[in-house]
C-alpha cells in the first residue's frame, strides 16, 4: 500500500469525524439491540399474558364449593308432626312446611318466623301417602286414608310494602280443591307423574297387593279457566313383592315397586291395560338395605340411599335387542352411617344427602364429585333436607327439632377431570361414552363436556389433511429446489405461495357446498385417482424416456415438469370419469349406500375426506415454502462435491442434500401440523361438526377451534359451559406449545447430526 493511500486511510478512520460516525454507529447498535430484546420479552410476556388469563378463566371450574352453617333455629310449627314436605323459594327468604295432618306453614328463612298458616282440604280424612308430581311446578299429591287423591301446588307472592321486597307462600290446587276419588280405602302408596295433557296415577291400597294405574285427561274450563281430571284408562296388576316405595318416571311409563329390602320390580305400563313386567332385580348387596329412595333431577335415575351411608344410582339402559333393563351406574360411599335424606338440585344433576351422624354432603352425579361435607347437628340424626331451586341454599330438619339453613356457593359441580377427559355414562345411554353437547332447552339436561372427542377431532382433521398436504409438498420442493431451472422456479415458487393467501373462510366455503356434494356423487372416481394418477405418471415418464433424443432434448430437464401439468388434469379428469363405471360395476350403482348398508360402514357428506383435501390444500404452501427453502439452500460446495466424486443426481439428493436440509424439511411439517390444528374455518364449514372419535374417513369431526367459534357466543359468561371452552382453549394452547417445543428439540438434535456434512 502507498503512502498516499495509507494516510488518507489513516485520515478516514480517525480525527472527529470518524468517532462520531463510531458513536452513531454504538447509538443504532445499541437501540437495534434494545429494541429486539424488548421486542423478544414482549412476545414471550404476551404468551405468558394470555396462559394466564386461559387459567384465571378456568381455575373456578376445579375450586371447591364453600358451605357453612347460617342459621339454626326451632322448627316452625312444632314438632308434635311429622314434616312430610319443604319448599323454599329462589331467593331463600321464605319456605313453606307440609306436615302429616295437611297443616301449612308458611315461615321466613332467615329466623324461622311464621308468615302463613293454612290447612289442606282434607275433610277430616288424613294424609297416608304422598308424591311429587312436578318438583319444578311445585306440585305435590297427597294420597288419603279415605281413597281420595288431593293435588296441591305450591307457590310465592311477592309484594313490595315500604318499597322492601316480600316474599310469603300460597298454596293453590291445580285440579280443584275436591280431592279426586280413586280408591274405596287407604292409600299406603302413591306415584303420579304429569304431562300437558294427561296425568298418570299409580297407587296401592292397604291391605291389598294390587297395584292400580289410571290416566287421566285434563279438561280446561272454558268459563273459569280451572282443570279438571276425567279417567281415560285404568288397568292394575298383583305385585309379587310388599313394596315399600312406588316410583313412577317423568315418561309416565316406567313403574318401580321397591320393597324395603331392596328388591325391585320393574314394570311397563305404556299400555295401560296390559302392564308388563319387565325385570325383577336385587338393588343392593346382601346385608344393605335402602333407607330412603328418590328421583334425580327429570325423574329418570333412581337415588337409592342405604343404611350402609352409600347412594347408588341406578336407571334404565337398552341393550342390542331394543329392551330396557335396570343396571347400576355408580356407587357414592356418603358416610358410615345410614342415609336419612336425599335432596336433589333443581337445575343440575347435583344432589344433598343427610345422614344418621347429623351431617349434610353435597354431591353431583354427572361428575361424581363428592362437594363437601358439613355438620348439621352433632351426633344425632338429620331428618329431611331440601335444596333451594338455585342450588344456592339448603334446610335441613333434624331429629331434635331443630331447622338448619346452609348457605351453599358451588358455581360447577358438573366439571371434573374424569367427566372432561374419561367415559361418562349418561342418562338414556347404553353405554359410558366420550360425548360433547352442551346446551338444551330442558332444565333436567345433562350437560356432556367431554373433551375427547374434541381433541380428537383435532388431530383427527390434522393428520388426514397431512397425509394429503406432506407428500405433494415435500415432493414438490425437492423437484422445485434441486432439479427445476432457476427461471421456472421463480414463477412456480411464488405461485404456490400465493396460494397461502387465499382466505380459509372461502375454502371452507367452496369445500362444505361445493366438494363435499361432488365428492359424494363421484366417490369411486376419487379412489380412482389415487390408482390411477401414480400409475399413470410412471407409465408417462417411461413412454418419455423412450421417445427420440431431439424431441426430448427440446424441453430442458429444469422444465419438463410443466409438460406433467396436462398430463396430471388429464389423468385425474380420466379417473373422475371412470367413476360411475366403477359404481355400476362394483357397488350396484350406488356406492354410499354399499359402505352404509353392506359394509356397515358410516357415511356422512361432510367428512373427513373432505377436509383431508380441503385443509391439505392449504397447507401445502406452508409445507412447500418452508421445505424448498431448507433444500435450496443447502450449501453448493456439498452438492458439488458429491458430483465430483461421481455420486449421481439421486444419491446427492438422498445422501447428502435431504440430510443436510432435514431440519428445515422437519420444521415445515410441524409448521404445517400446527396450522392444521388450528384451523378453525375450514373444519367449522366443512366437517359437519359432529363431535364422534371414529377414525372413519367418511365420518366428520369437531375440533377444539371450530368448537370455539361455533360455541362461544351463545356460552352464559361465567357458567361451565363457558368456563368449559376456555379449558379447550388453554388445551389448544398447550397442545400447540407441546408438538412445537417437541419439533425444536428434534431440530436441534437433527441439526447437530447433520451439521458436520
Amino acid at each position: 500500500m502507498s503512502t498516499t493511500v495509507q494516510s488518507k486511510l489513516d485520515a478516514a478512520l480517525s480525527g472527529p469525524a470518524f468517532e462520531k460516525r463510531i458513536r452513531r454507529r454504538n447509538a443504532k447498535d445499541s437501540v437495534a439491540k434494545f429494541g429486539i430484546s424488548i421486542g423478544g420479552m414482549s412476545v414471550i410476556f404476551a404468551v405468558l399474558l394470555i396462559m394466564f388469563f386461559l387459567l384465571y378463566v378456568v381455575m373456578p371450574l376445579f375450586v371447591p364449593p364453600t358451605m357453612e352453617k347460617n342459621v339454626e333455629y326451632v322448627v316452625p310449627g312444632g314438632t308434635s308432626e311429622k314434616s312430610l314436605y319443604y319448599g323454599v323459594d329462589e331467593y331463600q327468604s321464605s319456605a313453606i312446611r307440609f306436615t302429616e295432618s295437611g297443616k301449612l306453614i308458611g315461615f321466613k328463612v332467615d329466623d324461622g318466623t311464621i308468615n302463613f298458616s293454612d290447612s289442606l282440604p282434607l275433610d277430616g280424612a288424613t294424609v297416608t301417602a304422598y308424591t311429587v308430581v312436578d318438583e319444578i311446578k311445585q306440585i305435590i299429591a297427597l294420597g288419603l286414608s279415605n281413597g281420595n287423591v288431593l293435588f296441591a301446588q305450591y307457590g310465592y307472592d311477592v309484594s313490595y310494602p315500604d318499597d322492601v321486597r316480600t316474599i310469603s307462600p300460597k298454596v293453590t290446587f291445580p285440579f280443584g280443591e275436591e280431592p279426586l276419588e280413586v280408591a274405596d280405602g287407604k292409600i299406603s302408596l302413591l306415584a303420579v307423574k304429569a304431562s300437558d295433557s294427561e296425568i298418570r296415577l299409580a297407587y296401592q291400597v292397604e291391605g291389598f297387593k294390587t297395584i292400580a294405574v289410571n290416566e287421566y285427561t285434563k279438561t280446561e274450563s272454558m268459563l273459569t279457566d280451572s282443570i279438571s281430571l276425567e279417567l281415560e284408562t285404568q288397568g292394575q296388576f298383583e305385585s309379587n313383592i310388599e313394596g315399600k316405595w312406588l316410583m313412577l318416571d317423568t315418561s309416565g311409563r316406567n313403574l318401580y315397586v321397591i320393597s324395603k329390602e331392596g328388591i325391585a320390580d320393574y314394570y311397563d305400563i305404556a299400555g295401560i291395560e296390559e302392564p308388563k313386567l319387565i325385570q325383577h332385580v336385587n338393588l343392593l348387596k346382601e346385608g344393605e338395605q335402602p333407607s330412603v329412595i328418590r328421583f334425580l333431577l327429570g325423574d329418570y335415575s333412581l337415588m337409592i340411599g342405604t343404611n350402609k351411608g352409600n347412594v347408588y344410582q341406578w336407571f334404565p339402559v337398552r341393550d342390542e335387542q331394543n329392551d330396557f333393563s335396570l343396571k347400576e351406574i355408580r356407587k357414592f360411599e356418603v358416610s358410615d352411617s345410614e342415609i336419612q335424606s336425599i335432596g336433589i338440585e333443581l337445575a343440575r344433576k347435583g344432589f344433598a344427602v343427610t345422614d344418621e351422624n347429623g351431617d349434610f354432603h353435597l354431591l353431583h352425579s354427572t361428575s361424581e364429585r363428592r362437594l363437601g361435607t358439613l355438620s348439621a347437628i352433632e351426633n344425632a340424626p338429620a331428618n329431611m333436607v331440601t335444596m333451594s331451586p338455585r342450588a344456592d341454599g339448603a334446610i335441613v330438619e333434624t331429629s331434635g327439632g331443630k331447622l338448619v339453613h346452609f348457605d351453599i356457593e358451588n358455581e360447577h359441580p358438573d366439571v371434573s377431570v374424569s367427566s372432561l377427559w374419561g367415559k361418562v355414562w349418561y342418562e338414556g345411554y347404553e353405554e359410558p361414552t366420550y360425548t360433547w353437547q352442551s346446551s338444551s332447552a330442558s332444565s333436567d339436561f345433562e350437560p356432556k363436556f367431554s373433551l375427547m372427542p374434541l381433541t380428537f377431532g383435532t388431530i383427527k382433521a390434522a393428520l388426514y389433511s397431512m397425509l394429503f398436504a406432506v407428500p405433494i409438498a415435500i415432493l414438490a420442493a425437492i423437484y422445485t429446489a434441486f432439479f427445476m431451472d432457476k427461471a421456472t422456479r421463480q414463477w412456480v415458487k411464488p405461485s404456490v405461495e400465493m396460494i397461502e393467501a387465499l382466505p380459509t373462510v372461502i375454502l371452507g366455503f367452496l369445500a362444505g357446498l361445493w366438494l363435499a356434494p361432488y365428492m359424494e356423487a363421484n366417490l369411486p372416481g376419487f379412489f380412482a385417482i389415487l390408482l390411477i394418477l401414480p400409475i399413470g405418471i410412471i407409465l408417462f415418464g417411461f413412454a418419455w424416456s423412450r421417445m427420440p433424443e431431439n424431441i426430448r432434448l427440446m424441453i430442458p430437464v429444469g422444465r419438463r415438469a410443466v409438460v406433467m401439468i396436462p398430463v396430471i388434469v388429464f389423468l385425474g379428469w380420466f379417473a373422475l370419469q371412470l367413476s360411475s363405471p366403477i359404481e355400476d360395476s362394483l357397488f350396484d350403482g350406488n356406492m354410499r349406500q354399499w359402505l352404509t348398508v353392506s359394509a356397515g360402514i358410516d357415511f356422512d357428506q361432510r367428512n373427513a375426506m373432505v377436509i383431508g383435501f380441503a385443509m391439505g390444500f392449504a397447507l401445502i404452501p406452508t409445507i412447500f415454502s418452508v421445505t424448498e427453502d431448507a433444500i435450496y439452500n443447502v450449501p453448493s460446495y456439498l452438492v458439488n462435491g458429491s458430483l465430483a466424486l461421481g455420486a449421481s443426481g439421486w444419491q446427492t439428493l438422498v445422501g447428502v442434500v435431504i440430510p443436510t436440509a432435514s431440519p428445515g424439511i422437519f420444521s415445515a411439517i410441524m409448521l404445517g401440523f400446527g396450522r392444521g390444528v388450528g384451523e378453525t374455518m375450514i373444519v367449522l364449514m366443512a366437517s359437519g361438526n359432529t363431535p364422534l372419535t371414529e377414525v372413519n374417513i367418511f365420518e366428520g369431526m369437531r375440533t377444539l377451534s371450530a368448537n370455539l367459534a361455533v360455541e362461544m357466543a351463545e356460552a352464559e359468561v361465567s357458567s361451565s359451559h363457558y368456563r368449559v371452552l376456555f379449558l379447550s382453549g388453554l388445551v389448544l394452547f398447550i397442545f400447540t406449545f407441546f408438538f412445537n417445543t417437541l419439533a425444536e428439540v428434534v431440530r436441534q438434535r437433527m441439526r447437530r447430526k447433520y451439521g458436520s456434512l
